[in-house]
């Protein structure tokens, strides 16, 4: 059984795996060492995979050192199933590789458009086994705070699927403007990727991964647990 740990900007989420089959899953907050002692109960755990973008894992690592037999700290320098091919790697966020191996786990041999809709919208291209790179734009909650936020009088609107588009209510603007941009953004990206790379297959994952693809022009694959998918994959891959 392997453990996976995957420590986001907002949330943090474990999973136990059995091979590829995900058996539970939570999310936790602060460093997670009494949590994931809780979650893990009296369950034996062959190797644990911990993955972070924003708080120091340490204490995290110390503890299951006590109680696993193998513990896996993603950077980038663990070994992928596929070459990088990034101009500063060591900025690149392990998230972003994971959910492109999780991609590859579920489309093996495509060319891929990997988007992650989350706190931050990232859309990465992988091609011949091949990670190309990719961008980062606000998500969608960033994107109505920012309305709200900066503006005197604009109020903060929420994601939700019933709006008029286009707006009849300063409200619905702001709704259908943000909902509406990031799909029409993420329609140019696939648009412009599909004419460079043929047989392009588009996948997307995060909090808000199946609102958006409900919005966009083109059919892609949602998986909501890509990025531990791909981490678990990682974790028998480096092990």
């Amino acid at each position: 059984m392997n453990l996976v740990i995957d420590i986001g900007n907002t949330a943090a989420k474990a999973a136990l795996y059995d091979g590829t089959a995900m058996l539970q899953k939570e999310r936790f907050t602060g460093d997670g060492t009494a949590h994931i002692n809780s979650f893990l109960g009296d369950r034996s755990v062959k190797g644990a995979i911990v993955s972070s973008v924003s708080t120091d894992p340490a204490p995290l690592l110390r503890f299951l050192s006590g109680r696993v037999t193998v513990v896996h700290y993603l950077t980038w320098q663990s070994r992928y199933p596929f070459r990088i091919s990034y101009k500063t790697p060591d900025t690149l966020g392990v998230d972003r590789l994971a959910a492109a191996a999780g991609a590859m786990l579920h489309h093996p041999g495509a060319n891929l458009l990997v988007i992650d809709a989350g706190s931050a919208l990232t859309i990465d291209v992988m091609a011949n086994e091949t990670y190309l790179g990719g961008s980062i734009s606000p998500g969608l909650s960033m994107r109505f705070r920012a309305l709200h936020e900066y503006t005197g009088r604009l109020p903060l609107a929420e994601p939700g699927r019933k709006f008029t588009f286009p707006g009849k209510s300063t409200r619905d603007a702001i709704t259908g403007g943000v909902i509406m941009g990031l799909a029409f953004e993420i329609n140019e990206y696939i648009r412009t990727f599909e004419e460079r790379h043929k047989n392009l297959t588009v996948v997307i994952t995060g909090g808000d991964g199946e609102l958006i693809s409900s919005f966009a022009d083109r059919e892609m694959a949602f998986y909501p647990d890509l990025v531990t998918d791909g981490l678990n994959y990682l974790l028998d891959y480096n092990v």
